[in-house]
Parts: structure tokens; sequence; C-alpha cells
């Protein structure tokens, strides 16, 4: 058997569980889905269709998470895409701090600390906050009951608004050199705005995957990105 890991298909997802979920709620969760989807308990024909692809998934998913031995070999093979993943993320980040680097260099600046500080670093330190500060709170109230619709949805619209202030942030952040006197604390903040651009990649997979192991990666990334933002303050302030 062919376990389906590295397209779009998540057997877990597909079941509404999460990966540390017990064999007896695997089958409870398969169960539920396979009455409610079977084509007899479709009252309108036109959505047979729909019910017969649905319990076809969810038939594959529980073949896979059912069986404790192909559920085995399917979270191993899940935990070394991860790690590649991981591996992808941190060569990506040491390709950017090096680009940064040869930019920063060549470009250099005319512009004042002062300039720098009021349309650079004052409003992307302003775009991050509005992004980890609301973390914590959110992941609480969420934590309440993941699989809570309504509660997931305020969720996702926190990351959604998080991903428009983290862009918003980078644009801000590219729109004028810094000063060679505040290169440091400069290089910080470019870093800060990596590491959450890779937690909120993990936290969104989260709420699709419902893997608590994406939440708590994120939620590392969110606290290395507070440290790399204070850095970069008292760097900055240093020199003033």
């Amino acid at each position: 058997m062919v376990n389906k890991v590295r397209g779009d298909i998540d057997h877990y997802k597909t079941l509404g569980i999460a990966a540390g979920a017990t064999q007896a709620q695997v089958k409870q969760a398969y169960r539920k889905l396979a009455k409610q989807f079977h084509p007899d308990s479709q009252p309108d024909s036109s959505n047979n269709q729909a019910a017969t692809d649905k319990i076809a998934s969810v038939n594959a998913a529980y073949e896979v998470l059912g069986d404790v031995q192909e559920r085995q070999r399917y979270d191993v093979e899940r935990q070394l895409i991860a790690k590649e993943k991981l591996r992808d993320r941190t060569a990506r980040t040491v390709d950017s701090q090096a680009q940064y680097q040869k930019r920063r260099k060549r470009a250099g600046s005319n512009a004042t600390i002062e300039q720098w500080l009021r349309n650079v670093f004052n409003p992307t330190d302003r775009l991050i906050g509005k992004i980890i500060k609301p973390l914590k709170a959110e992941v609480r109230s969420l934590s309440a009951d993941p699989f809570d619709d309504e509660l997931m949805e305020a969720f996702q619209g926190y990351l959604e608004a998080c991903q428009e202030s983290l862009e918003k942030a980078q644009t801000k952040f590219k729109s004028m050199p810094n000063p060679a006197s505040v290169a440091s604390g400069a290089a910080n903040l470019y870093y800060c705005l990596n590491q959450l651009e890779d937690g909120l990649e993990e936290i969104e997979r989260f709420t699709y995957t419902y893997d608590d192991s994406y939440l708590h990666t994120g939620q590392e990334l969110f606290r290395i990105a507070a440290g790399l933002r204070k850095d970069a303050k008292a760097e900055i302030k240093a020199v003033l």
C-alpha cells in the first residue's frame, strides 16, 4: 500500500482528528463520517456524487489510520517530510540572510537615522506587534475546542490579518536602505520578519491538519521573532 502523504491529502484532516488521536477516536470519527456521507443518507440526488467522493476519501483515510502498522508507517513518513521542510526553511533563511547582507552593502544609504526610524523602523515594528501580541490570547481561545467551527473561523481570521500585516511590514522594511550605524538592528528586524513568515506558515498548517506539532513549531518561531524584535530595538536605541 502506498501512503499518500506528499500530495494535498492528509488522512487526519479527512477524518477531522488530531495526529495524536487514539485508535478508538479514529474509529469513532470514521463511523460518524461514513454514516453522514453514505449515499443512502443523501435525500438530494444532486449530492450523491459529492457524497460518493467524500466517502471514498474517508474510506482511504481509515484504511491507513485504522490499521496500527499502516498508521505507524504513515506517521514516520509525515515526520520525514516535516524534517525535510525544516531543512528547506533553514536553507532559505541562511540564503535570505546572505542576500540581505549583499543588498545592504551594495545599496548604502543617504538617509538619516531619523528618516529611517520614522519611515521604516517604527511602522514595521508596529505591524510586527500586531502579529505577535495577540497570538497567546488567540491560541487560548481556540484551545477551548479546536474543532468548533466558529472558534476556528475566528482563529483563521486572525491569521489572515497577520498575513496582511506581515506583507505590509515586509514592503515597508524594503522601502528604504538603512543607515550603516543601525545595520545590526536592521538585520535583526529582517530576520524577525523571516521567522514570522515561517511561523505563520506552520500555524496555518495546524488549522487544516489539527496536528499540534505545527502549532508548537509556529509558536516557537514567533518566540524567536519576538526575541529578534527586542534585540533590534535595543541595538538601535544604543546608537541614538
